[in-house]
């Protein structure tokens, strides 16, 4: 019989629906059971398109025997990292702190109140290289629960007092001084010889490269943007990037970025496009145009849902493997392109006899432009149509609102500086989405098949949801989504601010979890607080609302401590504080759609950090528009930085000599 997860929203949750495990999702029903029958619960935290999520289903959650002893001695409850970041966050910083790393798939074993006293992460089903086999853990623990009780709870209070220490002290500003700093600490830990950051696994450092890209504009730094040319080069051409059809894998495996971890994620995709944009703005690079456009198509091709939304993930396997849709051998390439193509092929994408990843089989790289761009194409197209034969991954069709957010905000941009006006219909369609379902009553963070979750929006859903908003304000010239950015932005100033300075990840009439999380750092994506000070920040400079202002600096100083010590894990804070230190720009591109297109363009080309850019008709009913007309009968754009406005603009090339000389 199916267990309670066949009635979930959530597709990693339906994935193990059919187990014989009794799952529950996260409830007060479910710990309650487990205060009634007095066990202990077993917490199994993971994602649907996380692989060794399903490999640990397939060994344990679906094997008879051992779903029997957790039903007999546990209450096990699954979760969707994705669904409820605000739960992940609690357990993984118990997991990290217990064990010195996390990951998923996540196992945590909590009193019947929710306080951890063990936690892991994959465990085989057998023992294996010092990880001792599930069941002996689950024995062990129930044995434990059962006869050493008050060793348990000792454990758990430890740990639970560790959970309620604030690591994020705050520090003061970040100014130039502080944010050159960071770039030099950025710069002892780049791989010059790869691209990226540290060792394997390498994951892309999207929010460094865009506070390095930021620093360039501000500093000339060549130090800053050659950090950004040589990892973004480096990512595209390996198999981190599809290079048949665009996007990004979630990871490499190995320090070349030869061989990803398959699964793409929408944030991951957003984040790179808008650094692939601004790496283009600043240098001219075929390459970075290339990448972004077609990253964007990936975007709108394979993640788009029927509603209008973006799909969280596609998945790493299919057909039983990691990776199978995406690889090949040289016979593969004879077989479908002949003799000569096959040869070329294999040798232009790297696909070599004993195999760059498994079972003789070739992750495609493409580390060299094609001598003959009409043969690439050819051979790209015979490949994408054979490759359209095999399975396809699976898709996380779940939107989360912050992810959604990052692409929206790309996507919005991506439309007027690469001249793509489909980009811009599915941002503001992706965004209307929102409004109509996710803000329906109150703010979910996801919706699947257009109906909104049960799981409230977090801080992160807030901060880059409100920064979509004002990005598609930016080019569609409608008021109305400044208004609904306000009302997120008087949320998380009213209900997330923490007193001693930054913000909670969860609001204060949230679900109340045994600690209340609350961490500046970025992680894969920007952190609720980062997300944020971004929309504040832009925010602010359209509306001139000091207290809009103060609360992102206010969030910038929260996370300062991490910025300077560690700045890879503050990369969006330090791209905000770039903003800060810059003005930003406010710039308003005043005058019809049909007529201010040039102008439009001409002010998203200046790299300037942070600047707000937003276009629309005379008389647009918000602060910065206010008194802005057209000069002479033509489209005009009113630049100020600092409290302090210069003349009226009418010519692009006048804009851009005046503000900096972007050469994409």
């Amino acid at each position: 019989m199916p267990n309670r997860l066949a009635r979930a929203t959530s597709p990693y949750l339906q994935q193990h629906a059919e187990n014989p495990v009794d799952w529950w999702e996260w409830s007060d029903e479910a710990l309650a059971v487990a205060q009634e029958l007095d066990r202990p619960i077993l917490l199994s935290v993971g994602y649907a398109a996380c692989h060794w999520c399903h490999v640990m289903a397939h060994e344990s959650f679906e094997d008879a025997a051992t779903a029997a002893y957790m039903n007999d001695h546990y209450i096990n409850i699954k979760v969707d990292r994705e669904e409820r970041p605000d739960i992940d966050a609690v357990y993984m910083k118990a997991t990290t702190a217990m064990t010195g790393q996390g990951g998923w798939p996540m196992t945590c074993v909590l009193t019947p109140t929710g306080e951890p006293f063990f936690a892991g992460t994959y465990f085989p089903p057998e023992p294996r290289q010092g990880t001792p086999a599930f069941t002996q853990v689950l024995q062990a623990l129930a044995e434990a629960w059962r006869d050493r009780r008050d060793e348990v709870l000792t454990i758990s209070n430890d740990v639970l007092e560790h959970l309620r220490q604030n690591t994020d002290s705050v520090g003061g500003p970040l100014g130039s001084d502080q944010l050159d700093d960071a770039v030099a600490e950025l710069a002892k830990q780049y791989d010059a010889e790869a691209g990226g950051f540290g060792t394997s696994p390498k994951f892309p450092p999207s929010m460094v490269l865009e506070f390095l890209l930021r620093n360039a504009a501000r500093t000339g730094s060549e130090q800053a943007l050659g950090m950004v040319a040589g990892s973004c080069e480096a990512m595209a051409r390996g198999g981190m990037y599809d290079q048949l059809s665009g996007g990004f894998a979630r990871y490499s495996v190995d320090r070349f970025w030869r061989v990803p971890h398959f699964e793409k994620m929408l944030y991951d995709n957003a984040l790179l496009l808008r650094v692939y944009l601004h790496w283009w703005r600043q240098t001219g690079s075929p390459l970075a145009e290339r990448i972004a456009r077609e990253t964007a198509r990936f975007m709108l091709d394979e993640l788009r849902t029927p509603e209008g939304g973006f799909a969280s993930a596609l998945d790493a396997d299919s057909d039983g493997h990691e990776g199978t849709f995406y690889v090949w051998n040289p016979n593969q390439l004879m077989r479908l392109l002949g003799a000569d193509d096959g040869a070329w092929a294999a040798q232009l994408l790297g696909v070599t006899g004993p195999g760059t990843f498994e079972r003789g089989f070739s992750t495609l790289q493409l580390r060299v432009d094609p001598d003959d761009a009409e043969r690439w194409e050819r051979v790209r197209t015979t490949l994408l149509a054979a490759r359209a034969e095999r399975t396809r991954p699976a898709r996380d069709d779940k939107v989360v609102a912050s992810w959604n957010g990052l692409a929206i905000t790309a996507l919005a941009e991506a439309s007027v500086l690469l001249d793509e006006p489909d980009f811009a219909d599915a941002a503001v369609a992706a965004a209307q989405l929102l409004v109509d379902v996710h803000l329906a009553d109150g703010f979910a963070r996801t919706s699947r098949d257009g109906v909104a979750g049960a799981n409230s929006a977090v801080l992160e859903d807030h901060g880059a949801v409100a920064e979509a908003f004002i990005a598609v304000l930016g080019i569609t010239g409608e008021a109305v989504w400044l208004d609904q950015a306000r009302q997120l932005l008087d949320r998380v100033v009213e209900h997330f601010t923490d007193p001693d300075g930054g913000f909670f990840d969860t609001a204060d009439d949230a679900e109340t979890l045994v600690v209340r999380p609350k961490d500046a750092s970025d992680n894969a994506y920007p952190s609720g607080a980062s997300a944020a000070v971004a929309a504040l920040l832009s925010f602010a400079a359209i509306t001139g609302g000091h207290g809009y202002r103060a609360a992102a600096e206010s969030g910038i100083a929260s996370a300062a401590n991490i910025a300077t010590q560690v700045p890879r894990f503050a990369g969006w804070t330090l791209a905000a504080a770039e903003a800060v230190v810059a003005g930003p720009l406010e710039i308003a591109v005043v005058g019809p759609r049909k007529d201010r297109t040039a102008l439009h363009r001409a002010a998203l080309r200046l790299a300037s950090p942070g600047a707000v850019v937003i276009a629309g008709d005379v008389g647009l009913a918000i602060p910065l528009f206010e008194q802005r007309d057209l000069v002479d009968g033509h489209p005009a754009a009113y630049v100020c930085e600092g409290f302090v406005c210069r003349r009226p603009v009418t010519d692009p090339d006048e804009l851009v000599s005046a503000f900096g000389t972007p050469t994409g």
